[in-house]
């Protein structure tokens, strides 16, 4: 049997704002985001032409107790899915160097699987349409859609997050994590939201604009899992405070929680004359990462 191999990026993704709206009868919650990529990513190896199916994930961001049953991995749900949906590959082995750090509403999961159904659809003979492809991805989770898709960095997204109007990416930004040593799981953070709900917001209107400079997306920074995720996490709130209190001498434009936590990241300014790394004092318990926001979606590469 012929064997080929794709390599790419599975880039991680904040949350520039993030609302949660209405809750469905099913039990999801409505969210409106705007999703960038960021530079920052987990490399991702998928083989077709092999016998058998096989996930490894190793790399600087494994979990000391691993990721968990292969059955349950986002990235490798999504080979499954894909393999079902198209009657193709008949076998895949998946090998993924984990950079993105685990639990800390990042995407990483998600983007490996958005990655994954990008890899094989590169790879099959016969590749699905773009719509099927989002068909998968949108029954693995809220990040997946935007992260399969490679017209933009950029991307406001509604619904479960299944709805997306990619937008031109703006340009490349110094972005610095932090990274505490816990998680936040995402369904207790749904859980708190339920238990104290916001009150109820108006309608937003959005137009084209809004979106076309740092300085006007900056404006509408926000996200809703931050006032219930510091009420359980002091430290995490401590963090977000120090930050955001010294981020304009470090030169921090906007401080924020991405997805339903548990990283907070901090976008530099805009001006050229900005270092590519930003001295921070990092708070016990945490971790800092230098990455950037990208300007595109990480290209699929082929080998025979």
């Amino acid at each position: 049997m012929s064997r080929r191999a794709a390599t790419i990026v599975a880039q991680a993704k904040i949350n520039l704002f993030l609302r949660v709206l209405a809750r469905e009868t099913s039990g999801y919650h409505e969210i409106e985001t705007l999703f960038c990529r960021l530079e920052l990513g987990d490399e991702i190896r998928v083989r077709t032409g092999v016998s058998g199916k096989s996930l490894d994930c190793s790399g600087p961001a494994m979990p000391a107790g691993g990721l968990g049953p292969t059955e349950e991995n986002l990235a490798w749900r999504a080979a499954v899915a894909y393999a079902s949906a198209a009657g193709w590959p008949g076998g895949f082995a998946i090998e993924i160097d984990k950079r993105i750090p685990v639990g800390a509403g990042l995407g990483g999961g998600s983007a490996d699987a958005g990655a994954v159904l990008r890899a094989l659809n590169a790879l099959a003979p016969t590749p699905l349409p773009p719509t099927a492809l989002f068909e998968i991805a949108g029954t693995l989770g809220a990040d997946v859609p935007f992260l399969t898709q490679s017209e933009s960095s950029m991307a406001l997204a509604w619904a479960r997050g299944d709805r997306l109007r990619p937008l031109p990416g703006l340009p490349r930004r110094t972005c610095v994590l932090l990274t505490p040593d816990f998680s936040v799981s995402t369904r207790d953070a749904y859980g708190w939201l339920a238990e104290s709900p916001e009150p109820p917001q108006g309608a937003v209107v959005y137009h084209a604009g809004q979106f076309a400079s740092w300085g006007s997306v900056d404006a509408m920074s926000y996200n809703a899992f931050e006032r219930v995720v510091f009420e359980r996490h002091p430290a995490l709130l401590a963090a977000f405070r120090k930050f955001g209190d010294g981020a304009e001498n470090i030169g921090i434009a906007s401080v924020r929680m991405s997805g339903s936590g548990s990283a907070l990241y901090g976008l530099a300014w805009t001006r050229p004359a900005q270092p590519n790394r930003i001295p921070l004092d990092i708070p016990k318990g945490f971790t800092s990462i230098t990455t950037a926001t990208a300007r595109a979606a990480a290209p699929v590469q082929l080998s025979g």
